[in-house]
């Protein structure tokens, strides 16, 4: 009797077993079988944000000054400033010497990054109010700093040096609590790291892995977004390794996303998301709309990820042209990783903040039709309305970039819709059905309200 009674107790206090997990191998073919979690694909728009030493000279050419794409990188001064083959050496080698002289090296910036006017918790709100879901932090760009108290990268990390200060972790503190997904930028190469030129394999597994795990560990990211693959293919970063790690063993292993940045041959082949950039298509591969893998493109606000104090009004997105690019994005599939660049006392620039606050005032009323959405298979539309299309379950979201002067017809709509409605508006719209074609008749402009774009809601067209 006293047998039994044990044994029920015991059935009471033990947990219920759990579904086995599966168990992933360090192959691409294992690790490439995990699904990404959908919490990312539900997310949508997410916040990049590059700050870092480079943030005190904060400078870079434009595309006025003949830079390319990857030339206005403010991010990248020190490795463009050391190298007299780059074509914009001669800009930043001016900027510099006028500027800081010539005894002043990158590494004197430290004791400039002083962070004194960050405050974690405005910035996580207004992460929030912008409409974003996710937050994505450089914690070590290709300059090696660490924006966390890394004992990989002694005196070189914003505890040691600088503002004295734990930069990712007061940062990912503030996110959590405004409800977010906060997530981390990792290099994993370093221009500069004379470990990683005398001894690459040894920098892998003695500086790199053990770094990235101490970062897992310390913070539990619910995303790991690498960079700086390109000079190795994917064995010798040991990345399919980690991967499995990351699946098997970390204490995010049920929720992170990786994306695909883990070796010279794996951009939209292998990892979690594909990732594009300033969409550009990298060696040929896929340019995101043309991918049903799920993907994400991140680019700045302006030509730079860093700040780049050389930018001028013209060259920043208009906040309708960010709404823009946030359908574009999303009506094909993919999510927007946008990035800001603070300044190097820790202030997020106002123009980036009032561009986010803009896009977040049309996601108040428009973030039914982008939130938890797909791209809609059927895709048709007429070119003259500017039409981009979503769906969640029945339900089809109708985007106009610009306000329909007349009526518009979407084609493909095998049910009729149990209503029709502009997001946002209590004003009726007009709606007539012929075979698959739906006409929509929008209300008069000055009873719809909006900016920037207009959504319609046809709740039950999709069968």
């Amino acid at each position: 009797m006293k047998k039994t009674i044990l044994a029920v107790c015991i059935g009471i206090l033990l947990p219920a077993a759990l579904p086995a997990q599966k168990k992933y191998e360090a192959t691409w073919e294992s690790v490439d079988s995990r699904p990404v979690p959908e919490w990312f694909t539900d997310a949508k728009f997410g916040i990049f944000i590059h700050w870092g030493l480079y943030s005190v000279p904060a400078w870079g050419p434009l595309p006025s000054d003949g830079a390319g794409v990857y030339d206005c990188y403010a991010e990248w001064y020190w490795a463009k400033l050391m190298d007299k083959n780059s074509k914009v050496n001669p800009l930043f080698t001016e900027f510099h010497r006028r500027n800081y002289g010539e005894t002043f090296t990158y590494p004197d910036f430290a004791s400039r990054f002083t962070c004194e006017m960050f405050k974690p918790d405005s910035w996580a709100k207004l992460f929030r109010e912008a409409g974003a879901r996710y937050v994505v932090l450089t914690s070590k760009h290709h300059e090696g700093f660490a924006l966390w108290p890394s004992e990989h990268a002694w005196n070189w990390n914003a505890v040691d040096v600088g503002p004295h200060r734990d930069l990712a972790g007061d940062l990912t503190e503030a996110v959590r609590k405004e409800g977010l997904h906060m997530g981390f930028y990792y290099s994993l190469y370093e221009w500069f790291n004379p470990l990683y030129h005398s001894d690459p394999d040894r920098y892998v597994t003695g500086h790199m892995i053990p770094q990235m795990k101490d970062l897992v560990n310390r913070y539990r990211p619910d995303v790991v977004w690498t960079d700086g693959e390109w000079d190795y293919p994917s064995e010798k970063w040991k990345s399919t390794e980690f991967l499995a790690w990351l699946y098997n063993e970390s204490p995010v292993r049920e929720t992170v996303v990786v994306n695909d940045r883990w070796g010279k041959e794996t951009r939209s082949l292998h990892g979690g998301i594909y990732t594009t950039e300033y969409d550009l298509v990298h060696d040929g591969k896929m340019d995101g709309a043309s991918s049903k893998h799920p993907w994400e493109e991140c680019r700045g606000i302006g030509h730079s990820f860093g700040y780049n104090r050389n930018e001028q009004l013209e060259d920043y997105s208009t906040s309708e042209q960010l709404v823009h690019l946030l359908i574009d994005k999303v009506s094909t599939g993919g999510n927007l990783l946008l990035n800001i660049g603070p300044t190097a006392d820790g202030r997020i620039p106002v123009i980036m903040q009032q561009r986010l606050a803009d896009i977040g005032r049309w996601l108040e009323r428009n973030g039914e039709a982008i939130y938890g959405t797909r791209a809609w298979d059927v895709a048709t539309g007429q070119p003259d309305i500017q039409a981009a299309f979503t769906c969640k379950g029945n339900d089809l979201y109708v985007i106009c970039r610009k306000y329909p002067a007349k009526a518009i017809t979407v084609k493909g709509i095998a049910k009729k819709p149990s209503s029709v409605t502009l997001l946002g508006s209590s004003a009726r719209v007009g709606c007539s059905q012929s075979g698959k074609n739906l006409t929509l008749t929008p209300p008069p402009p000055t009873t719809a309200g909006g900016e920037h774009a207009w959504v319609f809601k046809l709740a039950g067209a999709i069968r």
